[in-house]
């Protein structure tokens, strides 16, 4: 089996697979939110884009009413929707514009474009001629395409990194981590758009497919795998937005604190132990009534501006009396929430990850370890050792 041949089959079953996903996703349970529409949108193109370069590759749209030269250019609409996707994602669709609303007629105005073209040369020009002008024409449009993609691209990087103060509501339930790495990766796929481009043209439109085999391959993948991350990230928000509200939490830092002023005098010995666990017991119930536990970056120096301790002196009333450092303490906490929402049948569906991140944990790792640690089983362990 050749390269080439290795390369189509690759299209065919990244087409199929696209197409499949597809289905799945629109027939999900949150598969017809706003956002995963446009991913879905997104997956689409590219498996038409993918399963029309299979179909030309393998010759099957030869001498069908001048098909051949029918190669719509369904990767003009890949950029457009991410960005839709991205704009939805971080409910900020009100506050952006509808790129569609110009895309989609210039993508039909290319579309017009090519069956004209198809029209107009194909009785006027030899077979030769007709495929060497419509390579070159292809690749004018291919070009536009590129550029108009960057563009978008730029923009919608500049979004994810320098508006973050538009969407602090999705930051209090997702990094954006996995957005991040795919706006990176994408760079290196525009670096393999352009060589590919660039090859193409300076081939003189000979034998320049080979050029695109990497690019193909690399986009391919890189949207599924935005896809399968988007498509479990709606699901994590949905779940976590949901046990946030049972709980009556919010993360957000609007808590309307009342200060509390507590004293650090030293006196002898006996004294000062039981100051300590006067101090500890204040400590305690303003962590627990204020749910400071679940915060997942809340540090012994945000305690001290909260109670007008100093570090120091907190760090040892917790040690001395609790018997254990702050992390222990708010960890433990952690942990018996989690196992409340693990035993609760309301959340018997939910992600693990998700539940451990709502108690208070910053990732799925840190949230098994700890967990593990305190309870000696997994948190997959401790909820199926209660159904036996």
């Amino acid at each position: 089996m050749t390269v080439a041949d290795l390369f189509n089959l690759f299209l065919l079953i990244s087409a199929i697979h696209g197409f499949a996903f597809s289905i799945i996703l629109f027939c999900s349970k949150n598969g017809r939110e706003k956002s995963m529409v446009y991913l879905n949108l997104l997956i689409l193109v590219i498996s038409l884009n993918n399963i029309q370069s299979w179909a030309l590759e393998r010759g099957l749209l030869q001498n069908k009413f001048e098909l051949v030269y029918m190669q719509f250019s369904w990767h003009f609409l890949a950029m457009p929707f991410l960005y839709m996707f991205l704009i939805h994602y971080l409910n900020l669709a009100k506050k952006s514009f509808n790129i569609l609303k110009i895309v989609i007629p210039v993508f039909l105005l290319l579309v017009i474009a090519q069956i004209s073209f198809v029209v107009y040369y194909s009785d006027s020009a030899s077979e030769e001629r007709l495929e060497y002008i419509y390579k070159r024409y292809s690749s004018l449009e291919e070009l536009f395409s590129m550029l108009t993609s960057v563009g978008i691209f730029i923009y919608s990087m500049y979004i994810l990194y320098k508006k973050e103060k538009l969407f602090p509501k999705i930051l209090s339930y997702d990094n954006l981590k996995w957005l991040y790495t795919f706006f990176i990766l994408s760079t290196i796929g525009y670096l393999l758009w352009i060589i590919a481009l660039t090859v193409t043209i300076r081939s003189n439109f000979d034998n320049f497919l080979v050029s695109y085999y990497p690019l193909r391959i690399f986009t391919t993948v890189l949207i599924y795998w935005l896809g399968y991350q988007g498509l479990r990230q709606i699901r994590l928000l949905k779940e976590r937005e949901k046990i946030r509200a049972s709980l009556l939490i919010d993360l957000n830092g609007n808590f309307n604190i009342d200060t509390i002023n507590l004293s650090s005098e030293k006196n002898c010995s006996d004294h000062h132990l039981e100051k300590q666990k006067e101090q500890f017991i204040q400590i305690d119930t303003f962590i627990k009534s204020q749910k400071k536990f679940l915060l997942n970056k809340y540090t012994l120096q945000d305690l001290s501006k909260d109670i007008e301790l100093s570090s120091s002196t907190l760090s040892s009333i917790i040690n001395n009396i609790a018997k254990k450092s702050f992390t222990d303490y708010l960890n433990e906490m952690r942990v018996n929430l989690a196992k409340k929402l693990l035993l609760d049948p309301d959340y018997g569906e939910y992600t693990i990850t998700s539940i451990g991140l709502e108690s208070g944990f910053n990732s799925k790792s840190t949230f098994y370890t700890v967990f593990k640690k305190y309870t000696g089983h997994t948190p997959v362990e401790f909820k199926n050792s209660t159904k036996t």
